[in-house]
């Protein structure tokens, strides 16, 4: 996968932008920004495209800023010309892509069966888009093209929505989703770039779903531990359960047996996507413990300490069973 398209899966959504009037671009693309998306598949479905992706490039370096419905080679150069950083296609274009391969313009073809995916395959792609989606058997067929393309990733768009965008990201081959369901062409008509910022802010802790998981609570010693442990459980009625480093009150508290990270003690904070998480996190400066990793037995990632405490509390984040 290339760069771009990697910076693009650390967020998880691709809004789809078709502008009739230029002048939107700008104003649209610092709302994208300031709501957390920074990223514009501008479409060539009206003739502002081009342009649009001119400015918002030009004005808005923070944007990652492309073009989608690419139909030929034209639009795909003028996308480079333009200070476009991907190109996207509706469908497995030959001539566009081998194009884009050979002038280092990250492309993602669309594809829908399994030959498109092969094809894609066979220029050395990684990252295709699966379109229309939800026409095609949406997750079910993205599951079961899990198998023999297991090294592909995909992009869904076509009946992904607010609904359902967060099912199509807990598959682990979904590396983004797509669609108008942001920014909202009503919004953007009605120039309510405050609304697309607010919607952005929405669907992004959608994406991630924070949540606390359990409070920790430093005991010092394993009889004391087991003593803070019975009060609690007391107190809220909760089950008792014993680790090897601590006790668990129901899924309220960590009692630790020995001294522990944090002044005070720890917070773990549940996501949907760890992952995806952790990139939102070092984008604000955010650094991670690399000595307090904790992975699942088949090496997926699942809890990930922070260094620096907060209020005499170490904070760790810890990803969500999926269902």
């Amino acid at each position: 996968m290339s760069d771009v398209f990697a910076q693009i899966s650390d967020y998880g959504i691709v809004p789809l932008v078709t502008l009739d009037d230029p002048n939107d671009a700008v104003p649209l693309a610092r709302a994208l920004v300031a709501g957390g998306i920074p990223i514009a598949e501008v479409t060539f479905r009206t003739s502002a495209g081009g342009e649009a992706i001119k400015r918002m490039a030009k004005e808005v370096p923070e944007i990652i800023v492309g073009a989608g419905t690419v139909h030929d080679i034209d639009h795909a150069k003028e996308t480079l010309d333009n200070g476009g950083k991907f190109v996207i296609t509706p469908g497995f274009n030959a001539k566009v892509v081998d194009w884009c391969v050979k002038n280092n313009m990250p492309v993602c073809p669309g594809t829908v069966v399994p030959s498109d995916i092969e094809e894609a395959m066979n220029f050395g792609l990684k990252l295709v888009k699966f379109f229309p989606a939800e026409a095609y058997g949406g997750i079910n067929t993205l599951k079961a093209l899990a198998g023999p393309f297991g090294a592909m990733k995909f992009v869904p768009t076509g009946g992904v929505g607010l609904n359902n965008l967060t099912d199509y990201l807990d598959l682990p081959n979904v590396a983004a989703v797509g669609g108008s369901f942001i920014p909202p062409s009503k919004l953007v008509k009605a120039k309510d770039w405050d609304g697309i910022t607010k919607l952005c802010k929405e669907i992004t802790a959608k994406v991630l779903d924070f949540s606390v998981g359990h409070v920790g609570i430093n005991a010092g010693t394993p009889e004391n531990a087991a003593t803070v442990t019975g009060q609690i459980a007391a107190l809220f009625d909760t089950d008792q359960r014993e680790g090897d480093i601590s006790f668990f009150s129901g899924k309220l508290v960590e009692v630790m047996k020995k001294p522990f990270v944090g002044q005070n003690g720890h917070i773990c904070v549940d996501t949907r996507d760890i992952k995806r998480a952790m990139a939102m996190l070092k984008r604000k400066g955010v650094a991670f413990d690399d000595d307090n990793m904790f992975y699942d037995a088949k090496g997926n990632l699942v809890t990930a300490y922070l260094k620096d405490e907060i209020g005499g509390f170490a904070f760790h984040i810890r990803q969500r069973p999926k269902a």
